[in-house]
């Protein structure tokens, strides 16, 4: 192993920010027993910081464990590609891209993934008539987590379409796919594996997702083999399709009503998922017989900038 000066990313500004300090602290800590020189640093406003930190410690690899706007959707990376300073994930393009939802949505039904049927609607039109037949999902555009998601079903009343919106004046209005949550991590070129989800409510919310109890991992699914593999081909085809590089994690929907994998549909994609030894990727890795260093270090062997 090359000892490398390692300046970790966390924090930020978006409203990923408390995952993302998890994330940033596990990662810290793992590459730091391997032995290297690592420091955090909590990102702001203050870019005059971030700057002064980079040319203070001058490090061989930025570890960008910053999850959400600003640090997940190309802002950062463009920064580090001004500085010349490699780092981990995806480049700024790729970032952009999966970070927009009805970009990625475009993007991945050209390459042949099926998508929920949605489109973008002003949010102010909300309160005149519903944008699709219920069921039907509102997500803000550029969020992750499953941040600002809403599930509206029928006989529900209208009081959703009156709540704050802190996301912009539009919001993404997908119909609601019953059925099973599946999520593919990638790892390079590799699918690691399917984990079905289990939880309570209508979806995967950010309360489940980061509240102990209130979801369960399952690794591999158990669902049939046409349906895993097509899984793992689909988030494949979504990593390659945007562009994106080190690791990527590809969420699905199947309803088992359909025969086989007619019924699988894909949601989202995340450039940065979650990254401590409990999460979803890491999960699966060590599925693989990867461990959670030796997948923080595969990551910092393979940063580079971009351009």
């Amino acid at each position: 192993m090359n000892r490398r000066r390692i300046l970790v990313l966390m924090g930020g500004l978006s409203a990923e920010r408390e995952v993302s300090l998890v994330s940033g602290r596990a990662v810290a800590d793992a590459l730091a027993a391997a032995g290297h020189e690592v420091k955090t640093f909590d990102v702001s406003r203050d870019v005059g910081a971030l700057i002064a930190a980079l040319d203070e410690m001058r490090p061989d690899v930025v570890f960008n464990a910053l999850h959400g706007r600003f640090g997940e959707d190309g802002c950062v990376q463009g920064l580090l590609e001004l500085a010349g300073v490699p780092y981990t994930h995806s480049g700024v393009r790729a970032s952009a891209v999966a970070m927009d939802k009805p970009t990625t949505k475009r993007v991945v039904e050209q390459a042949g993934l099926r998508t929920p049927a949605g489109r973008v609607v002003a949010r102010a039109s909300f309160r005149d008539a519903d944008p699709l037949p219920r069921p039907f999902v509102v997500k803000p555009v550029g969020e992750g987590s499953t941040v600002g998601v809403t599930v509206v079903q029928p006989g529900a009343n209208r009081a959703w379409a009156e709540e704050e919106w802190p996301y912009g004046e539009s919001a993404l209005v997908e119909e609601y796919i019953a059925g099973r949550e599946l999520t593919v991590g990638i790892m390079g070129e590799n699918a690691l594996a399917v984990t079905e989800i289990r939880f309570r409510g209508d979806m995967f919310d950010y309360t489940a997702k980061y509240t102990p109890g209130h979801a369960d991992h399952l690794v591999p699914a158990p669902i049939p083999r046409a349906v895993y593999d097509a899984a793992m081909d689909a988030a494949l085809t979504a990593h390659r399709t945007i562009g994106c590089e080190g690791i990527s994690r590809s969420d699905f929907r199947w309803d088992e009503r359909r025969p086989g994998a007619d019924g699988l549909s894909f949601l989202e994609i995340n450039t940065q998922p979650g990254f401590t030894p409990l999460s979803l990727v890491p999960e699966q890795a060590k599925h693989r017989g990867i461990g959670f260093p030796a997948l923080c270090e595969w990551l910092v062997e393979r940063a580079r900038c971009h351009a």
